[in-house]
């Protein structure tokens, strides 16, 4: 049996060695290395793809976050909620700028943040909801956009996860994660689902004027050279990365479907445990692209089943252990542990298995035996 990776970059890259080789290559013969004849195809390729009016590219996922806030105005002060389990980087983003960070809880079933948490967190000084996509599962757009319409707030999709995710709305269309929200911000860091070789992000927003706004900030506020008409940052997707990024663009779907294939498998081993809830498969929707595969371990030992696979080299992770509401840097007296009940329990169960496009039959039976086999149910 081939090493199990959690994330196996290198098997993926040996089956498009040729093409990103000759990619790279060409960038490195034309000596384009920012902001270069790559990085241009590849954003129009990207806007073809998710169907959105204006992809601007970026440094990496949190600068793409940072820059969507700058692009809309938000002052210090200002309310951003956000959910409390997920990755520090969206809440580091809103504490950067001043904003005042409002964390709320998440939903049980789908980990994503609670449509009756923002209700409920709503004030006048509320500006804007950054819903995560967290794990590759599409957060509930179509209810965190009418909240929005209703109190005229502004939406920030962290779709640093999901990229190839579709939501699905109630009279039956689908859009594309990250195309719903006024803004979207995306991560190509290279474990992602449309990964590049280094660092990476993107910014999406059909909104002409923010596009415009936006192009000036990730180039020092430049839209003419050496004249700045907003305050800027230094973020721009290197060539290089463009060029892997081409690349992987055309194989993202499949790329999807061999990840939900792999969850289907996990899934149907683990069926009728006792002690594992899988995460669900939408077929209809494709509402769920697995950038992680995560299950939720109860009345058992979580962490005792980390050690056990870790010990039969079954790499694994628990994202995240630590709800953001208790981390130093964001702990605030505006919390109170009552108001995250399902954030606390997910902490204590939670466990990532691996996951990505080149798990084989041998490797995945091997991960779910052992994972079945602590908890004492033979195969």
């Amino acid at each position: 049996m081939r090493k199990i990776q959690m994330v196996d970059l290198k098997s993926q890259y040996d089956k498009i060695k040729d093409q990103v080789n000759a990619s790279i290559q060409e960038v490195l013969d034309t000596t384009t290395y920012v902001n270069g004849p790559e990085v241009h195809k590849f954003q129009k390729n990207l806007e073809d793809y998710l169907g959105v009016k204006h992809v601007i590219p970026c440094a990496n996922g949190t600068d793409a976050l940072q820059i969507a806030m700058m692009g809309l105005g938000l002052q210090p002060g200002d309310e951003v909620i956000t959910a409390d389990f997920t990755f520090a980087a969206t809440v580091e983003t809103i504490a950067l700028l001043q904003l005042t960070p409002v964390l709320v809880d998440v939903e049980v079933h789908n980990m994503n943040i609670s449509i009756e948490a923002i209700k409920k967190a709503i004030t006048p000084k509320t500006k804007a909801i950054i819903p995560v996509h967290l794990f590759g599962r599409a957060a509930n757009m179509e209810a965190i956009m009418a909240i929005a319409k209703e109190h005229n707030l502004f939406v920030i999709e962290d779709n640093a996860q999901a990229i190839g995710a579709n939501c699905k709305f109630s009279d039956g269309t689908k859009k594309k994660a990250g195309t719903i929200g006024h803004v979207a911000s995306t991560s190509f860091f290279p474990s992602k689902n449309l990964g590049c070789y280094g660092d990476g992000g993107a910014i999406f927003t059909n909104d002409d004027a923010l596009a415009h706004t936006l192009r000036g900030i990730v180039n020092h506020g430049m839209y003419v050279r050496y004249h700045h008409d907003v305050v800027g940052v230094n973020s721009r997707l290197d060539s290089v990365q463009a060029a892997v990024l081409n690349v992987k663009l055309p194989l993202l779907d499949s790329y999807g479907k061999a990840r939900q294939d792999v969850a289907r498998k996990y899934s149907k081993a683990f069926e009728g445990n006792k002690n594992i809830i899988a995460p669900t498969i939408c077929d209809i929707c494709d509402c769920h692209v697995f950038h992680q595969y995560t299950i939720r371990i109860i009345n058992a030992d979580r962490d005792g089943l980390m050690q056990h696979l870790l010990d039969k080299g079954i790499p694994c992770a628990i994202y995240y252990p630590i709800p953001l509401h208790s981390q130093k840097a964001y702990v605030d007296a505006r919390y109170k542990e009552e108001d995250f009940p399902i954030t606390n329990q997910l902490v204590k169960e939670v466990i990532s298995l691996p996951m990505h496009t080149e798990l084989d039959d041998e490797q995945i039976k091997f991960i779910t035996d052992s994972v079945l086999e602590f908890l004492g149910e033979k195969r």
